[in-house]
Order: C-alpha cells, then sequence, then structure tokens
C-alpha cells in the first residue's frame, strides 16, 4: 500500500500530470471507459498538499472535456447524421429520434450540462447533438459552460476530500469518489423520475385522445 502512495505522490508531483489528465479527459469525451472523473478526483486530493496546482487541475480537464466532447460531436455529425437520415419515415425509431431532435432543440444547453456528469451519458449526448446538427456556435457556447463546471466541480470534489484526511490520502480519494458517486446517482434517480412523469403524461394524453375519439364515433355508429 505505502509503495502504491509513493507512486501516487511521485506521480502526481511531476508536471506530466497536467498532459495526462487533458488526455484522459479527451478521450473520455468519446471512449467513455476512460475514468476522467478519478484521474481528476485523485489529483484534487493531492493538490490539498501542494502538489499538482489546483487551478491548473481544474483548467486542463475542463479544456480535455471541451476537445472530447467535440470529437464526440464531430464523430456524430458525420457517421451518425447519415445513419439517422436512413431510417424510413413512420417507424419507431425515426419517431424517437424526431422526439430527440425537438428535445435538444429547446433545452440543449441544459441536457449537455447534465449528461457531463453522467459517465457514458455525455458521449450518447454529444453524438446525438452532431448527428442531428445541432448548432456549432451553441454546442461550444454550452459545452465550455459544461466542461468547465465539470472541471471545478471534479477538482473540489477531490479537493476536499484531501482536506478531511490531509495524513491520509486513500482515505481522501474514496471520500471524493464517493461524494461523486452520490451526486451521478442523484442526476440518475431525478432523470429516472422526470422521464416517468412525462411517460405516465403522454399516456393520459393518449387515453384522453382515444376517448375523444370514440365519443365522436358513437354517434356515427348509433345512425
Amino acid at each position: 500500500m505505502m509503495d502504491l502512495l509513493d507512486l501516487l505522490h511521485e506521480t502526481m508531483s511531476s508536471p506530466w500530470v497536467y498532459l495526462a489528465i487533458f488526455a484522459i479527459a479527451v478521450l473520455d469525451g468519446f471512449f467513455p471507459v476512460v475514468p476522467s472523473e478519478t484521474a481528476v478526483i485523485t489529483a484534487g486530493v493531492f493538490a490539498a498538499s501542494g502538489a499538482p496546482y489546483l487551478p491548473a487541475v481544474v483548467l486542463v480537464a475542463a479544456a480535455g472535456a471541451l476537445v472530447g466532447d467535440h470529437v464526440s460531436y464531430t464523430i456524430g455529425r458525420g457517421g451518425g447524421a447519415r445513419l439517422l437520415d436512413r431510417l424510413p419515415p413512420g417507424s419507431r425509431r425515426r419517431a424517437a429520434v424526431d422526439r430527440a431532435r425537438r428535445g435538444i432543440a429547446t433545452r440543449g444547453g441544459l441536457i449537455l450540462t447534465v449528461a457531463r456528469y453522467v459517465p457514458g451519458g455525455r458521449t450518447a449526448v454529444t453524438l446525438t447533438m452532431g448527428a442531428v446538427h445541432y448548432p456549432r456556435r451553441r454546442f461550444l457556447a454550452f459545452d465550455a459552460l459544461a466542461a468547465g463546471s465539470w472541471g471545478l466541480y471534479s477538482a473540489l470534489v477531490g479537493y476536499l476530500g484531501g482536506l478531511a484526511f490531509e495524513q491520509d490520502p486513500l482515505r481522501g480519494l474514496l471520500l471524493g469518489l464517493g461524494l461523486a458517486l452520490t451526486v451521478t446517482v442523484v442526476v440518475e434517480v431525478v432523470r429516472w423520475l422526470r422521464g416517468r412523469r412525462r411517460r405516465a403524461a403522454r399516456a393520459d394524453e393518449s387515453g384522453g385522445d382515444a376517448v375523444r375519439a370514440g365519443a365522436v364515433s358513437r354517434p356515427a355508429d348509433a345512425r
């Protein structure tokens, strides 16, 4: 265990750590198995003891996330757009895509910002925004906000854990990861509840339409 901590100390005190954080955040933007949150939180934990420098961690993490999201957006805008255009009109998948397009058009900034805190979800959203040709300038503006807030949040979560356990960085790291996991779970629960409410509202609306259609057809049947 001490060997692992010594290795982490050496890694986090190296100037190359900033390049590593940037590269990991870029990859996580379009290859979501790369644990960028863990890297940034770990850096934040050790930043509490002086190295690495916390503002630099925030900056490179946000810049990497911004670049990675744009790579994902570009991939979606290329191959994804062509795939969506081939969906047959009137199909369920085409209808789902149309709903996604309308949702992104009306509240794309909010969707993008929230998705940045959901590992894996961010890639799906950025790919979809590219595929439906969400305006690139608006994507850049909202993604800058999302990436910046995510970099600050991830680094500060680790930093708080490092401050709480200055003599035991491993516990600080576990605390930081636990806080990040809690936030992710809360976001997912809120999204699930909102989705369930929207589905219930659509079901009620469909039921009301069916009742009205039946009421209109009954007089004709009676004749």
